[in-house]
């Protein structure tokens, strides 16, 4: 099993080689299928004033609420401002109950003054609003913003839209670790290589992104700043470095390194002293993730004689099994309030997403592709993005944890793997 573990782990990076064949573009494209459980009619006007801007934003907020699969889009509502007299009468015929206004000015200093509100058409009444000055720049950011405030008030769960995602493309012998806004646009490269990138990981605080790099001929963990492109080396042992996972309050990572022989985990401090070992077992550990309180580490570990996931304090100590269905689990990452697990499981030959309710113990397969990999949870917990294969082209797919609604993100001509999904930006 170890010897099938080790495979693994080489095919996924040699895949991640071969199918990396064209040259990836800049933007993502997203699919949108399937509609959640219930679906809010809302009605989004044009903002008085918005053609002033680089960015139609009631256009950007239309896409993100329609996006996230809860809201039914009513249409043909023309140009309305937040001081604009309202017709809810002719609102609530048209099935709407929500409806959003907005405003665009520029200001002296070439910033732009954006004013929103959410009015509930039902009650005829305010239900938010907010002033905000946007340089050119971020008005995108600041149509997500609004998108995440309507989200909230609407489902009661915070917005992720205004949250970024981070992942790996590879453009003929060049792979790069891009960064991009959550709906696949405004993409920036991190870091460019003739060498494989794998396993990129967000810091907590959304500043810096902790990954494993080949460039040195050997898996080397890496952290970087993005704000001032600094790089520092976490982790460059004798053998194998991989798998950074950030403690929640960014002070240290868990790794994987097979320093001592069989690969174990082991924390490190975010500037690479503090060397800590935390298992000792007879098996392959590997793959750690802190839960959300920062007391357990999920990992992975054949030491009962297949893959599978386990969970220990995190200082160490004694593990305990967690999944048990099927015969091969891998690949572990926990909710951001803890109580669901999301796994890659195999089972009849295919490579699935499934998530697991920790105290019940329901399993939930996820995904309907055949070769998926590397899940991760959106900030507010309501989907999963994660990697899939298909014709040797690697997509990324995003499912909402409902399984309901579901996207798929890909280059026009090219290859993206290794998605991880970064914190609610501050």
């Amino acid at each position: 099993m170890k010897i099938l573990l080790k495979t693994l782990m080489l095919k996924s990076l040699l895949l991640s080689v071969l199918v990396f064949t064209t040259a990836a573009q800049a933007q993502l494209r997203v699919e949108v299928s399937g509609v959640g459980s219930t679906q809010i009619p809302i009605a989004v006007a044009s903002f008085s004033d918005e053609g002033l801007a680089t960015q139609q934003l009631s256009a950007i907020i239309k896409d993100d609420l329609t996006r996230s699969g809860y809201f039914k889009l009513i249409d043909g509502v023309g140009v309305i401002s937040e001081t604009t007299s309202v017709n809810f009468g002719d609102l609530k015929s048209r099935g709407a109950e929500a409806l959003v206004v907005g405003s665009v000015q520029r200001l002296s200093d070439g910033r732009f003054d954006v004013r929103y509100k959410l009015l509930d058409t039902i009650k005829s009444s305010t239900l938010s609003g907010f002033a905000l000055a946007s340089t050119p720049e971020n008005m995108r950011l600041t149509a997500h913003r609004i998108s995440d405030d309507i989200y909230e008030k609407l489902i009661g769960v915070r917005g992720a839209f205004a949250t970024r995602v981070a992942y790996v493309t590879k453009a003929g012998n060049q792979y790069r670790l891009e960064i991009a806004d959550a709906d696949g646009e405004g993409v920036q490269v991190a870091l460019r290589s003739n060498e494989p990138i794998i396993s990129p990981a967000w810091s907590p605080d959304g500043t810096k992104v902790a990954y494993v790099s080949f460039e040195a001929k050997k898996p080397v963990v890496y952290v970087q700043n993005l704000i001032t492109r600094e790089r520092t080396v976490v982790a460059n042992y004798k053998g194998s470095n991989s798998a950074p996972a950030w403690a929640p309050d960014g002070s240290k990572l868990a790794v994987s390194l097979s320093r001592d022989g069989l690969t174990q985990i082991y924390t490190v401090n975010a500037n690479g002293s503090g060397l800590q070992r935390l298992t000792s077992s007879s098996g392959i550990d590997t793959e750690p993730q802190f839960s959300a309180d920062g007391q357990s580490i999920y990992f992975l570990s054949d030491r009962s004689g297949g893959p599978q996931i386990y969970r220990m304090s995190s200082s160490g100590g004694d593990a305990k099994r967690v999944t048990f269905g099927g015969s091969y689990n891998i690949t572990p990452r926990i909710s951001p309030d803890g109580k669901t697990l999301a796994y890659i499981s195999r089972r009849e030959g295919k490579f699935q997403l499934y998530t697991l309710d920790l105290a019940s113990g329901q399993e939930q397969r996820m995904s309907d592709t055949v070769k998926d990999e590397s899940p991760s949870f959106s900030p507010n917990g309501r989907y999963i993005m994660y990697a899939t294969e298909s014709g040797r082209r690697g997509s990324l797919a995003v499912v909402s944890v409902d399984g309901k609604v579901k996207q798929k993100l890909t280059v026009q001509a090219g290859d993206i793997r290794e998605p991880t999904w970064g914190p609610f930006m501050k």
